[in-house]
C-alpha cells in the first residue's frame, strides 16, 4: 500500500508573507468551490437522465452534447470529494445516482470503458482509450475511498486492469493505445494511469496497484524525460523513441507540473530520491520557461529549443502549477517556491471572473483576452483538486 503523503507544512512556510498570502487566495478558491461552482454543477450539471453535461455555456445554461467516457469520471471525482471540502449539498445523493449511471452506460461486457455515449445511451464509440480506461479506474479510487464499503469498485477496477495488462500491456511495463497496436505511443494516458494507479494504492492492500504505480514511474524515468532538458515528452515511436518532427520536439507544461507533482509523492513513498530530482527539475522547468512572465500564466506548448508553440494557456495547467509549487515548497521548507503557487491561484481566479458564478474561462489568448466559450466540465476535476490540496495545506500549518 503506498499512503498519501499528508506533510505538516513548517514553521519556515507558514511564517512567511507568501504564505498568508496563499492562505487568503485559498480561502477564495474555497468559498467559490462551496458557494458557486458546486451548486451550480450539482444543479444545472446534472441531466435529469442521470448523467452528466459536458458544458454549460456562459449564460449558465447546459449544452447538449454526447457523454465522453473520460468526463464522467472527472465529475465523479469532484462529487466525491466534495463532501472533504465541506460542502453540505446533496453530494451523497448525487454520488450515488450518477455512479449507478455510469456503471450501467459505459462499462462494457469486458469490463472496459466505452468512449462516448449518446444522451440516449446508444453506444458511438465502443472505444477502449488507454485514457480512458485511467480515468475510470481513477474515479472508483476515489469512491472507495469515500464509501469504503464498495468493495465490488475494487473488484471492477481490478478487472479493468487486468483486462489492460492482457490486451494493451507491453513488456517494458507500458501501454499500446490501443489494440491492436498503433503509434504514436503517448505518455500522457500512462500519467493517468499512474495517478489512478496511485489513489488505488492509497486504500487497497492488493499489490498490483504499487506494482503497476512502480512500472509507470520507472518507465517515465527511462523513456520519457528528455535527458537535455528534463522534460517529459508526449509522443513515441513503438521504440520509446521521440517521434521524428514538430509532434516528437512538443513539450507542455502543464503536464511537466502534473507529472512532478505525481512523481514527488511516489519518489518520496518509495524512497526514491532520482524521482524527487526528476520530478523538481520538471517543475523548475515549466516555471522558467512555460509561464509567461507578462501575464503569469503557464502557456500550453513549447519547443525542445524552448521556444513557444503555443502561448494560448488553458486554465487546467494553472491548477496544477499551484498543486506542484505547493508541494515543493513542503517538501523543501523553500517559501520560494510559494511564488509559482500564488502566481497559479491568483491566474485561477482570473479565469473565474465570469458573469455566471460557478463557471469559469477554459481559454486565454495570448494577449491576455479570455476566449468566450462554454465552461467545459472536464476542468472541473482540474480546479476541486488543487482547493483540495491547497485547503489541506492550509489545514494542516494552522
Amino acid at each position: 500500500m503506498l499512503v498519501k503523503l499528508d506533510l505538516n507544512p513548517s514553521a519556515i512556510l507558514t511564517e512567511s508573507p507568501q504564505w498568508k498570502t496563499l492562505t487568503g487566495l485559498g480561502d477564495s478558491l474555497h468559498r467559490w468551490a462551496l458557494d458557486h461552482a458546486l451548486p451550480l454543477w450539482a444543479n444545472t450539471g446534472c441531466s435529469p437522465d442521470g448523467g452528466f453535461y459536458e458544458k454549460i455555456d456562459q449564460n449558465g445554461d447546459p449544452v447538449t452534447l454526447p457523454r465522453r467516457g473520460r468526463v464522467t469520471p472527472r465529475q465523479l471525482y469532484c462529487f466525491a470529494i466534495a463532501g472533504e471540502l465541506g460542502w453540505t449539498g446533496p453530494w451523497p445523493s448525487i454520488l450515488d445516482r450518477q455512479l449507478a449511471t455510469y456503471l450501467t452506460q459505459f462499462f462494457r461486457p469486458d469490463g472496459q470503458i466505452y468512449a462516448l455515449i449518446g444522451r440516449d445511451g446508444q453506444v458511438l464509440d465502443e472505444g477502449p482509450s488507454l485514457y480512458d480506461q485511467a480515468f475510470g479506474m481513477f474515479a472508483l479510487a476515489i469512491v472507495r475511498r469515500i464509501e469504503p464499503s464498495r468493495l465490488d469498485l475494487e473488484a471492477r477496477a481490478k478487472r479493468q486492469l487486468l483486462a489492460l495488462q492482457a490486451r494493451q500491456g507491453r513488456l517494458d511495463g507500458g501501454f499500446e493505445e490501443t489494440a491492436p497496436p498503433s503509434q504514436p505511443l503517448q505518455s500522457n494516458p500512462h500519467m493517468h494511469l499512474f495517478e489512478a494507479c496511485l489513489a488505488w494504492a492509497a486504500v487497497s492492500q492488493d499489490p498490483i496497484w504499487a506494482s503497476q504505480a512502480d512500472a509507470i514511474a520507472e518507465l517515465c524515468l527511462d523513456k520519457f524525460i528528455n535527458p537535455g532538458t528534463g522534460a517529459v515528452h508526449e509522443f513515441f515511436d513503438g521504440q520509446w523513441q521521440r517521434i521524428p518532427g514538430l509532434e516528437g520536439q512538443k513539450w507542455e507544461p502543464g503536464h511537466q507540473l502534473e507529472w512532478g507533482w505525481l512523481l514527488l509523492q511516489w519518489g518520496l513513498a518509495r524512497n526514491r530520491p532520482l524521482a524527487v530530482v526528476a520530478a523538481d527539475r520538471m517543475i523548475t522547468l515549466a516555471e522558467a520557461h512555460g509561464v509567461d512572465k507578462d501575464r503569469d500564466v503557464a502557456v500550453n506548448i513549447l519547443l525542445d529549443d524552448l521556444s513557444v508553440l503555443d502561448g494560448q494557456a488553458r486554465l487546467w495547467p494553472q491548477t496544477e502549477r499551484l498543486k506542484a509549487n505547493l508541494l515543493l515548497a513542503q517538501i523543501t521548507n523553500n517559501p520560494a517556491h510559494l511564488g509559482g503557487a500564488i502566481g497559479a491561484a491568483q491566474a485561477i481566479l482570473r479565469y473565474l471572473e465570469v458573469q455566471v458564478p460557478g463557471l469559469w474561462y477554459d481559454r486565454m489568448s495570448e494577449d491576455g483576452a479570455f476566449i468566450e466559450e462554454a465552461a467545459p466540465a472536464s476542468s472541473f476535476y482540474h480546479i476541486l483538486c488543487a482547493v483540495l490540496e491547497l485547503r489541506r495545506a492550509v489545514l494542516l500549518g494552522a
